[in-house]
């Protein structure tokens, strides 16, 4: 399950986890545990709430978070 960080407009960026990226048709996002990038809860999310589900449209981008496998790759670069 993949780490993200959306981005949505007029709101702080929000941490949490998704089964699936979103997919060419969708119109929905759906997110399992939603935090604050620093781990305290959302103010406009009761904190009891484990799954919120956003409509695609309110969201500017999202970034995924690389896995715990793949941190531990080490490559080598030149500088």
């Amino acid at each position: 399950m993949p780490s993200v960080i959306l981005h949505i407009s007029n709101e702080d960026p929000v941490l949490g986890e998704m089964e699936d990226l979103p997919g060419i048709t969708d119109n929905i996002v759906i997110v399992r545990n939603p935090r604050r990038r620093d781990g305290k809860d959302l103010p406009h999310i009761d904190p009891n709430v484990t799954t919120v589900i956003w409509p695609l449209i309110r969201i500017n981008f999202i970034e995924v978070l690389p896995s715990a496998e793949e941190e531990e790759i080490i490559t080598h670069v030149r500088e």
